[in-house]
């Protein structure tokens, strides 16, 4: 059997995972407004972000890290390839939604990925979840709701809208669900060059086919695009790749609910919206049920994760 590259019985984290997650949390805050502030078509948007990572991170993995991508194996690299594809589908869904429903609605419905992520943990890895730490996700969404239950609305297109956001909760939870299996066994680097990579070339593929126009574009979209990839997904993205190395994906799903809380912050900040009462109700209690839930989350041994990980496979 091929060495696995790292031990995640001694391979001790340099900072603490949970700091990476936050910082993630607060990086991928911002996607919703650079989205909202670009004049391009989603599925535009979701292309060049994903490009311009994959590209900018490209040279290093290929020159520095040549060595881990040699090592991946045939499996490791279609499963990162297939976490690309679901990432893909994730942005242009929910990029899509948010054209149609509100910032709100939207990133309430995206939230809601916890529940698929524990249930295809549980499912196909047999990832164990303990009953405290349910109740702090379910609390966690509750807030979720709060946040948005004011900005809900009815008609043909927010519920189109409403639709393609729950669609981008169940692909990113898969893109989670398999980053958690493969990072215990494959380099940060060498997994994002493969997902970021297959996510991109859906895109351009997707994109291709539809006939949609890569440019051109306003400089101020070509700036959006740019900071949705060093921003939102180089310092956001990759911050919960290197986390899904020592933390269960339902963890990183669970604290992705911190994002409408800085969707928040920044609306303030550079919208000049005044946060309502029900928000900061709202965002108090996704950080009380976030709180809960990493406190009480169980995370598997490495040679449990590696056991059912091959489970999970030959099922």
């Amino acid at each position: 059997m091929r060495k696995l590259m790292h031990d995640t019985t001694t391979d001790k984290p340099l900072i603490n995972p949970y700091l990476a997650v936050l910082v993630g949390v607060l990086a991928v805050s911002f996607s919703s407004l650079f989205v909202k502030l670009s004049s391009a078509p989603s599925l535009v948007i979701a292309t060049y972000r994903l490009l311009f990572t994959f590209l900018i991170l490209a040279p290093f993995t290929v020159t520095v890290k040549r060595s881990h991508l040699a090592s991946m194996s045939r499996r490791e690299v279609l499963l990162a390839a297939a976490s690309g594809i679901f990432l893909a589908m994730h942005f242009f869904t929910w990029f899509t939604s948010l054209k149609y429903t509100s910032v709100a609605s939207s990133t309430v419905l995206v939230t809601t990925q916890p529940v698929f992520v524990v249930l295809g943990s549980y499912l196909f890895f047999r990832e164990k979840i303990t009953a405290r730490a349910m109740l702090g996700g379910a609390l966690a969404l509750t807030g979720s709701v709060i946040v948005g239950a004011s900005d809900f609305r009815v008609g043909a297109d927010a519920l189109f809208g409403d639709v393609l956001a729950l669609a981008a909760a169940v692909l990113v939870s898969g893109y989670l669900i398999i980053g958690r299996r493969l990072r215990s066994m494959v380099s940060l680097s060498a997994y994002t060059f493969v997902t970021y990579g297959s996510a991109s070339l859906t895109l351009v593929l997707i994109s291709l086919v539809s006939r949609t126009p890569f440019f051109p574009y306003s400089l101020k979209d070509w700036l959006l695009f740019l900071a949705l990839a060093v921003v939102c997904t180089i310092l956001g993205h990759t911050s919960f790749n290197w986390a899904l190395r020592y933390l269960p994906a339902s963890v990183i799903a669970v604290s992705v609910l911190g994002e409408p809380i800085g969707a928040i912050i920044w609306a303030f900040v550079f919208l000049a919206e005044i946060p309502t009462p029900r928000q900061i109700f709202g965002g108090t209690v996704i950080l009380i049920g976030i709180y809960i839930f990493t406190r009480s989350s169980r995370t598997p041994p490495a040679r449990e994760i590696q056991s059912n990980f091959h489970t999970g496979l030959r099922q």
